[in-house]
């Protein structure tokens, strides 16, 4: 079905040199826009060019590339990826003045970062004696993640170790650093700040990217933060103004990541841009709108909106009686449908909201014992389960990145082979997996090696799925509990493949590329079967006809940790967005009584955001 522009849309659409701030709110068809101007361009504009469409998710670029499909191959007229991979390609390409040859390997896991920074505690006397003297576990855990966040906050504001001022955060900048490229390695605020000063120092390469370039599209320009904000200015130089930035500051949810909403304002000035609101609503029924103008006043839509849909809320006298009710909700829709929604409710139809991860269990676990399927939004950070895919995940990372010492000494431990093999195939330039092949008596391990002897690797091809068939002919001689952990991360990791290889990278199957693929999130469905169990945060972007937001009590949502008026802003948009995803039911709940951690029951007091909305009688 061809959907007809508005005549604000049109505008956008029909943009053509120029700075664009679009002013867009939930619903409203940012991606439509985006998504029709690119194909106006491409169809209309003369000349050999490509367009720069940067997303915040990859569920966003994905769905730009699904209904631009009509243009053959086209990853070759335009990039749409997110900001980090389109950094990625930029250090591959042009990184060898930052030290990079070819692709960088990317340590998107929190516990390899972790490795890397004890490593380099150990090179900063005053930091080492203190870690020493902790005594727990979590004590040194909590350490370990002040100074990643530290060196994090650092990366983000774009500093380099020689601009830091204070003495010991610069010495365990400069050492993890040191230690992340003895791997050849980055971690993911690192693709940021390097393309950064290739940009910077060397400005003919940026002239390279903005003639290949000639029209930029941001899409949720609020969730920029000042590394990003930045690239793209450095990117952009003086004089470059072909940028198009869609945001919605309503929207904004990630300030706690140094995120932004100010830094539309701040493209406004810098690019002297036009600027077009779009006040409508596309998405969502009168009912999901009235809400969400009551929790926030600014929010102001036109026209009108003819389907009513429905608002409810639900009080349970426990977390186990919420999530009761709430199965209640889902099995009536399931069986007897809604008047405001065109065909039967589906699984898929169904999205159930909490602050954090925690506010969701309960609510798994009635709908496990009610034989529902579901998914909860997996992250970027794909990590297998079974052991045999672990080692092999270890070994995929060590055949494109010989060099890579940390996982190298992780996979002898796990084999309980000598920690020094890795560094004798170093210095004496031998082949580690042949050395690992001779080592080996485990079985399992013996495995892992012949799958990757069946990979046939070469720099430019790999034949994954011979080595999982390794994997699958194996399965049958494990354990019940192994077997079903292997079959799991095989179903998980052919998923990777086949999503790797419809997003077509030139014909080229490069193992190299499909691992920085997974670390960026880029094989990863929005996604699945099922009703979805999400975080606000991983909701961002999605829609559903029926959304329950789960936990509304003080303390929940808004959480317990929000402080400050700044937070207590953010907390509020949190709310908005969550309540902006449903399209035609919303079902607001919230427990009367909760039982904590350690045991004891507390009494709940209803959200505030309850009674904004117009919930005041409980």
């Amino acid at each position: 079905m061809t959907i007809k522009p508005t005549l604000i849309q049109k505008k956008i659409i029909q943009h053509g040199d120029g700075a664009l701030l679009v002013l867009a709110g939930p619903g409203s068809g940012k991606t439509f826009v985006v998504t029709e101007r690119i194909r106006r361009l491409l169809m209309e504009s003369k000349g050999n060019f490509r367009i720069l469409a940067l997303t915040f998710t990859n569920k966003a670029a994905n769905e730009m590339k699904e209904r631009l499909a009509e243009f053959p191959r086209i990853n070759k007229k335009a990039f749409i990826g997110t900001l980090h991979s389109f950094c990625l390609e930029v250090l591959a390409n042009r990184g060898n003045s930052e030290g990079f040859n070819g692709l960088p390997i990317i340590f998107e896991l929190i516990e390899d970062r972790r490795k890397i920074l004890s490593q380099a505690i150990r090179e900063v006397p005053i930091l080492d004696n203190e870690f020493k003297q902790l005594e727990t576990s979590k004590q040194k855990l909590n350490f370990l993640d002040h100074w990643l966040e530290e060196i994090r906050i650092a990366k983000i504001k774009l500093k380099t170790p020689e601009l830091i001022d204070e003495l010991t955060l610069r010495n365990i900048f400069e050492s993890y650093n040191a230690y992340l490229r003895i791997s050849n390695a980055v971690d993911f605020d690192d693709l940021l700040l390097y393309t950064y000063q290739i940009f910077e120092k060397q400005p003919k390469i940026a002239d390279f990217y903005r003639r290949q370039y000639r029209y930029i599209c941001i899409d949720e320009a609020q969730d920029l933060n000042e590394a990003q904000y930045r690239v793209i200015t450095a990117l952009c130089g003086n004089s470059y103004k072909n940028v198009m930035m869609v945001g919605d500051p309503n929207q904004a949810i990630f300030e706690w990541y140094g995120a932004s909403p100010k830094y539309l304002e701040q493209f406004k000035e810098d690019f002297d841009a036009k600027v077009i609101n779009i006040e409508e609503n596309f998405r969502s029924s009168r009912s999901v709108i009235v809400a969400a103008n009551k929790l926030n006043p600014k929010y102001e839509t036109v026209g009108v909106y003819p389907i009513e849909g429905e608002i409810k809320l639900i009080i349970g006298k426990s977390e186990n009686h919420e999530a009761q009710l709430i199965l209640k909700e889902i099995s009536e829709l399931l069986e007897k449908g809604h008047k405001d929604i065109e065909n039967l409710v589906a699984l898929n139809d169904i999205a159930i909201l909490g602050r954090t991860r925690y506010a969701l269990l309960e609510i798994q676990n009635v709908l496990e014992k009610a034989g529902l399927k579901y998914y909860i939004y997996l992250s970027s950070q794909h990590q297998s389960e079974s052991n045999i895919m672990k080692d092999f995940e270890l070994c995929l990372r060590l055949l494109v990145n010989p060099i890579d010492q940390l996982h190298g000494e992780i996979l002898l431990k796990r084999w309980n082979l000598d920690s020094d093999l890795f560094n004798k195939s170093l210095k004496y330039k031998l082949n580690f997996f042949k050395i690992l092949n001779q080592e080996v008596t485990n079985q399992k391990h013996k495995i892992v090696i012949h799958a990757i002897k069946e990979l046939e690797w070469t720099e430019e091809n790999v034949l994954f799925l011979n080595a999982i068939k390794i994997f699958e002919d194996f399965a049958p001689k494990l354990t019940i509990n192994d077997r079903e952990l292997l079959i799991n991360d095989i179903n998980l990791w052919k998923q990777h493949w086949d999503t790797f290889l419809r997003a077509d990278h030139g014909g080229a199957h490069k193992l190299s590329t499909f691992l920085s693929q997974i670390a960026l999130g880029c094989t990863q469905p929005a996604c699945q079967d099922g009703i979805a169990l999400l975080t606000i945060h991983s909701a961002k972007g999605l829609e559903f006809n029926v959304v329950f937001i789960v936990g509304l009590a003080e303390g929940i949502f808004p959480d317990y940790r929000v402080k400050t008026r700044v937070d207590h802003e953010e907390e509020l948009r949190n709310a908005f967005v969550a309540i902006t995803r449903a399209k035609r039911l919303l079902f607001l709940s919230f427990p009367q009584r909760k039982k904590m951690p350690w045991g004891e029951i507390r009494p709940q007091t209803p959200s505030r955001y309850l009674k904004k909305i117009g919930f005041n009688k409980f």
